[in-house]
């Protein structure tokens, strides 16, 4: 969702519907073996000597503006409401990545400790709703288009924040590192890794009743946007399906402000042609638009995981979910481990369904997703000495599982506790 400090069109060739449907295949997917992992951490700003009092825009402005003058190997962005984004390159290794990110965000947090700034690890503002920082058409004609559905459009765009962990999608074969089986992982581990990393149970300085509040309003925004297809021996295919029938966000305009049409999927569009015929730069843009827990871009994107405290808290998602999809004894000790939940989705595609929901709701408290947090965990910690992880990022993750899984509670707990302290 951010906005990047660079971009590119395709050639505008309009598209037909079968088209559309070949060339998400083609491009949702990537064979090979899963060798390859990456990680999108989002943070927000705050101010270093009160988190608690509003940044400017013009305070941003200018810190955003010495960070891009600062070289980094990972992609720098910015989200709508101010939030920065940190996109590392693909890496062969989980040390790669870590080594890569933390070198990174030693700079930027260099940057803005001059300015009097500092990021914080935190799945959803606890005390503001930010304005929108960045003025431009896409966020334009998102703000408009999530307007529709309620205010909680607005809370996710310029309020939240995440860590993005991203896996190869896995070999076309049948087997533990196959693409069914990595697709159906990502979306049963995915309730897993929202309730035991949940870190957003505030707004507007009182509890929201969700462990993960930002899970709630990303919810909220509905199926189509936010929401994936049904699980399928056909990944790509269901996934095809799912954009087509998903609705446009915009129809971009080179001069003036963007369409935001009212309810016409992408595969409506291919057929009437109108206002406009869809070009295969459309349909790569609407893929942009569309926000479900496990994206399929190339590689899978789990966007489920709520940004983590402190400075080290973002290894421990990464490694855990890195463990769990790329040492094959963790991913078969997952997969058995999260295989009984399946029945409480009630079939129904994530996350609108009551296991997604009580995950969110409440995090590790909820007996069952205790129970299989533990036991993911605990593979994860025996796979990261095999997938060559040191003891920064395996002692990382046994505090981690000490703290919060062994005691059925998440990082929003702590934050409850605080706010109880608080007004006690």
């Amino acid at each position: 969702m951010s906005e990047s400090f660079s971009g590119c069109d395709r050639p505008r060739t309009a598209v037909s519907e079968a088209e559309v449907e070949a060339l998400v295949r083609g491009i949702a997917f990537k064979t090979g073996p899963p060798r390859r992992l990456g990680v999108e951490l989002e943070w927000l700003v705050h101010e270093l000597r009160d988190p608690r009092l509003p940044v400017a825009p013009g305070r941003l402005d200018a810190a955003y503006a010495a960070l891009r003058s600062v070289p980094l190997k990972s992609a720098l962005t910015v989200e709508p409401g101010g939030q920065l984004e940190l996109s590392s390159p693909p890496a062969a290794s989980l040390t790669d990545v870590v080594d890569t990110v933390s070198a990174d965000l030693d700079a930027v947090r260099a940057v803005l400790r001059d300015d009097g700034l500092t990021l914080a690890g935190l799945g959803h503002d606890p005390w503001h709703l930010p304005p929108r920082f960045l003025r431009q058409p896409r966020y334009d004609a998102m703000e408009a288009c999530l307007d529709r559905t309620g205010p909680d459009g607005r809370r996710m765009m310029r309020a939240t924040a995440s860590v993005q962990v991203c896996v190869d999608a896995g070999y076309e074969e049948p087997g533990p590192l196959g693409q069914v089986r990595r697709w159906w992982l990502a979306h049963q581990l995915g309730p897993v890794l929202v309730a035991a990393f949940a870190n957003s149970p505030l707004a507007a300085g009182r509890p929201t009743g969700w462990r993960s509040t930002r899970q709630l309003y990303w919810e909220r925004i509905g199926p189509g946007r936010a929401g994936g297809p049904p699980l399928d021996t056909d990944p790509a295919g269901a996934w095809a399906r799912h954009a087509l029938d998903a609705p446009v966000m915009c129809v971009r305009r080179d001069t003036g402000p963007w369409e935001v049409p009212d309810g016409l999927t992408f595969r409506e569009w291919t057929r009437s042609r109108s206002p406009r015929p869809p070009t295969a730069d459309d349909l790569d843009y609407h893929l942009t638009t569309l926000f479900p827990p496990v994206r399929p871009h190339g590689h899978l994107e789990l966007r489920m995981i709520d940004a983590q405290p402190g400075d080290d808290g973002w290894l421990v998602p990464l490694a855990v979910t890195a463990a769990l999809f790329d040492d094959p004894e963790a991913t078969e000790t997952a997969y058995r481990a999260v295989k009984p939940l399946t029945e409480r989705t009630g079939g129904r595609p994530a996350p609108h369904n009551p296991l997604w929901q009580d995950a969110a709701r409440l995090g590790l408290t909820d007996p069952e997703l205790r129970e299989a947090a533990a036991v993911c965990f605990a593979a994860a910690l025996r796979a990261l000495p095999r997938l060559g992880a040191g003891a920064r990022v395996t002692d990382a993750v046994a505090a981690y599982l000490d703290r919060y899984v062994a005691r059925g509670r998440c990082p929003a707990d702590d934050l409850l506790d605080e706010h109880r302290k608080d007004r006690s």
